[in-house]
């Protein structure tokens, strides 16, 4: 298995670090004083000082508009319902709110978009099973 390294720029680590380790529940590994790295649902997100990335929604999908770029995970459907809950629990302001698109149709997912707090666009979709992810 072959593991996926993003590195984003943030303007906080304290503040990040709350984010992605308490909320998002990432673990954290090595870090400095102008970078930290996470297990972000088994890949590696690396949090360094800098500008974030400037997004705009511009990504058409399903009818709405989505930040663009953006960092994504995808889960299995029991895991995304969970995440959903809590991130709903802990007053998220979402973009796209928990919602279902695609209904019946290859890549049928579910999807929420939220930011980190220093405006880096995330998205979490939901999957019932893996191997439709890549459905035509």
């Amino acid at each position: 298995m072959s593991l996926f390294h993003l590195a984003i720029n943030v303007t906080d680590l304290d503040e990040s670090r709350a984010f992605y380790g308490g909320i998002l529940g990432a673990t954290e590994g090595r870090s400095t004083d102008t970078w930290v790295d996470y297990n972000f649902f088994g890949h590696q997100l690396t949090l360094h000082l800098g500008e974030p990335f400037k997004t705009k929604n511009t990504g058409q999908v399903a009818g709405k508009l989505v930040p663009m770029p953006h960092l994504g995970i995808i889960l299995e459907m029991p895991e995304w319902q969970k995440m959903a809950d809590h991130l709903t629990s802990k007053g998220i302001d979402f973009v796209l709110p928990p919602s279902r698109r695609f209904e019946g149709k290859p890549g049928d997912q579910h999807t929420m978009f939220f930011y980190d707090p220093c405006g880096n666009p995330i998205e979490i979709k939901g999957v019932e099973d893996m191997n439709t992810v890549f459905a035509a």
